[in-house]
């Protein structure tokens, strides 16, 4: 039988966990800003708390768990910036053309979030089964639909309207958008393009995170309006 005065306590432990762990991924968000996504590990997390890495291991099943939950804070920032997106016109086109250009404009100002999204992205869905607990993953999954759904829906509304005419299906362009902006924003970090200057001569020229945000925006109209001619 569970008394008041254990089961106080029960959640009174279930309190701190929470609040440990967020304060381990608030730690892991800052480290990313700072320095980025690559060869961080668990320990510098660990110091950034001042706790040992085995406590670390205590709340999250390990360094890719810890990952997608960071990730799930990047997802909910730009979630907010792409609904204001989305309300901001009601032209589809227009809602359309203002939601890619706030996920670019998110992404070039925090390049760890992109960084943090690929790394995931390149992982085999078996292995992140195995690695990540699913309460975790139900986060993550719940984080990034609820951007993707902000935009399956503008495409949606727009072909009902007869605005947009769509070769594909509303959901599997809108994570095909999301998935070739993450690869597009990786070239507006670089500002390079390689090309040919004459057969088997490579040379690089330049390119601007407002040329990438151009591109992408460009693109997803062309897409989302194959076939009709007014598009």
């Amino acid at each position: 039988m569970v008394t008041p005065a254990s089961d106080g306590r029960r959640r009174a432990a279930a309190a701190r966990r929470r609040a440990r762990q967020a304060e381990i991924i608030a730690a892991t968000r800052q480290i990313f800003d700072s320095k980025g996504v690559r060869d961080v590990q668990i320990e510098e997390i660990a110091s950034a708390v001042g706790i040992n890495r085995a406590i670390v291991y205590r709340h999250f099943t390990g360094k890719e768990e810890l990952f997608a939950l960071t990730l799930v804070g990047y997802l909910d920032e730009l979630h907010e910036l792409i609904v204001q997106a989305a309300d901001s016109a009601t032209d589809p086109r227009e809602r359309l053309a203002a939601i890619v250009g706030a996920f670019v404009d998110y992404g070039v100002a925090h390049p760890a979030f992109v960084d943090c999204a690929q790394t995931l992205m390149v992982r085999p869905g078996e292995e992140l089964l195995e690695e990540i607990a699913e309460g975790a993953l139900f986060r993550l999954g719940r984080a990034i639909t609820s951007c993707l759904t902000v935009l399956s829906d503008v495409l949606t509304d727009g072909v009902e309207r007869g605005e947009l005419a769509l070769t594909e299906d509303p959901v599997l362009l809108a994570n095909a958008l999301y998935a070739s902006g993450l690869g597009a924003l990786q070239l507006a970090r670089l500002g390079i393009l390689v090309h040919e200057v004459a057969p088997g001569v490579p040379t690089v020229g330049q390119i601007s995170a407002e040329q990438v945000r151009s591109y992408l925006v460009t693109s997803a109209l062309a897409l989302a309006t194959a076939g009709n001619p007014t598009g």
